[in-house]
């Protein structure tokens, strides 16, 4: 037992406990992060207010003064949470109140509420994290681009089940990546969409008596629109959870990519080389070059993939209701995800755009893996007219001999073939040496694999220019939604002035 007076006193509020631990942390996340949409806010439903004539002019102009004079003198990262008022919102009506007197002052709140006040705030807040994001991702997209179309032609191993599988290019290696970033940039686009949509004019849950327009506050806060179903509004909270899932993909998969960087940097693959620009030496071997900004991308892109999880579990099995959970502290710790997602972002733009293949490691190592192995069994079906299984067979027999000799295919591969072509089919094969040497060289084998999709030039060519065209189509979408929040800004603005003036 204990005789705190702090947790016995329940007559006056806030509770000492109670504002220590819940209001004072939700104060200090709103002066951190969402003042200027709370002033976006005020100022865009007391020009709507003005326009529909639900408030005389003369007293918007007044209130429009106050504002003002709150944004000049109230400086939000001084201020200390002292229990006088519940929360931010409280906090500026009561600087209103003394400037303008309870009346006036009260005005501003006409046909609105905490509850779509909120979720308009942090609706602002996500878009912008979001526009960053999206930002980065094109970025980091046009750098994936760039290297895929400088190293189209430079060959790698390409690994299944972590063993050496077929010869490739970096450049269509990485086209299957980008491929992947196109949709998580189109997920992300979408989720954006759920988000431009306003809050505004819903109030607590059945939008107002007063003759309010919502698409009007929605115009001038830069949203697209008012979202419809006014319950919705406040209720729905897709907003949240389209960002966070379209977030949580994005970083689950560029951690495959990233993971492979870490396989392919080991010393006993080595097919990528990385600048010292992007290496730390051992503190105690000399030898060492740590390749240690993918590790950082790879466990910044967990705590992102985590964090934006983490926004999923908390609306999990909530209440179809305007609630606590989704609001003020849940929404500051989904911040976190877009401030590590944002780094991984940067970083790994930088990254694959300074990264180079190692040749002659990627030759060795096709050279002692017999990977082309598998063009000499096509090519049998085709020139020799054998069955895919029979070819296979004499391949392998072929790849099993050249392994047991510590040999390669193109210098002592074709005896091997004979032999192995001669005990299946009772036949010489047509295939010269020469032939066999071209057959199971691995400029050969990507050159051969010119369909849809696949690393010859000509499909690459077109891959890259799809992928372009995408990457142009983003930028054309956030330079035309930046534009009009732009013109959104301006217009507030204006208006707003117009009131200050009248007043």
């Amino acid at each position: 037992m204990t005789n705190d007076p702090r947790r016995s006193d329940s007559s006056v509020f806030p509770n000492p406990v109670y504002k220590e631990t819940v209001l004072r942390p939700l104060f200090d996340g709103a002066k951190t992060h969402h003042v200027d949409g709370f002033q976006r806010i005020d100022r865009a439903h007391l020009v709507m207010l003005a326009e529909t004539g639900i408030l005389p002019r003369d007293v918007a102009g007044r209130i429009a003064r106050a504002l003002e004079a709150i944004a000049a003198e109230v400086d939000p990262a001084g201020l200390i949470y002292t229990g006088e008022v519940e929360d931010f919102f409280f906090l500026i009506e009561k600087e209103l109140k003394a400037r303008l007197g309870p009346d006036d002052a009260g005005r501003l709140h006409t046909a609105r509420s905490r509850n779509d006040i909120d979720h308009t705030l942090f609706k602002l807040s996500l878009k912008a994290r979001l526009d960053t994001v999206l930002a980065q991702a094109l970025a980091l997209l046009e750098a994936m681009i760039a290297t895929a179309e400088r190293e189209a032609a430079t060959l790698i191993v390409a690994y299944t089940h972590g063993q050496p599988a077929q010869p490739t290019t970096l450049g269509h290696y990485l086209s299957a990546a980008i491929e992947i970033l196109i949709r998580d940039v189109e997920r992300l686009q979408a989720a954006r969409a759920v988000v431009d949509l306003s809050s505004m004019g819903a109030a607590a849950i059945t939008t107002s008596g007063f003759p309010i327009d919502r698409a009007r506050v929605a115009r001038l806060l830069g949203f697209s629109g008012p979202q419809r179903n006014s319950y919705s509004c406040i209720a729905a909270v897709d907003y949240i959870t389209a960002s966070y899932s379209a977030l949580e993909l994005t970083f689950l998969h560029l951690g495959r990519l990233i993971q492979d960087f870490q396989f392919w940097t080991a010393f006993e693959v080595g097919q990528i080389y990385v600048p010292n620009a992007f290496v730390q030496i051992s503190s105690i071997m000399p030898q060492k070059r740590n390749p240690v900004p993918i590790e950082h991308m790879r466990h910044l892109s967990s705590q992102t993939v985590g964090r934006a999880r983490m926004m999923l579990d908390i609306v999990h099995n909530t209440p179809f209701t305007d609630m606590n959970d989704s609001e003020g502290e849940s929404q500051e710790a989904g911040y976190q995800a877009f401030h590590s997602a944002r780094r991984v972002l940067e970083l790994l733009a930088a990254f694959i755009g300074a990264i180079k293949v190692d040749p002659a490691r990627v030759t060795e190592n096709i050279r002692r893996s017999c990977i082309t192995i598998t063009e000499l069994a096509d090519t049998l079906v085709r020139r020799e007219g054998l069955s895919f299984r029979q070819a296979h067979e004499i391949a392998a027999s072929v790849a099993r001999a050249v392994v047991a000799a510590g040999t390669d295919l193109p210098s002592g591969g074709y005896a091997p073939f004979r032999a192995a072509f001669e005990a299946a089919t009772g036949a010489a094969p047509v295939l010269s040496p020469e032939a066999f040497a071209e057959i199971v060289s691995p400029e050969y084998f990507v050159a051969v694999r010119a369909r849809f999709g696949g690393p010859a030039p000509e499909p690459m060519a077109e891959a890259l220019a799809a992928y372009k065209a995408a990457a142009t189509g983003f930028a054309e979408a956030a330079s035309a939604a930046a534009a009009r929040e732009r013109a959104a800004a301006e217009e507030l603005a204006a208006c707003f002035n117009s009131l200050v003036e009248a007043g």
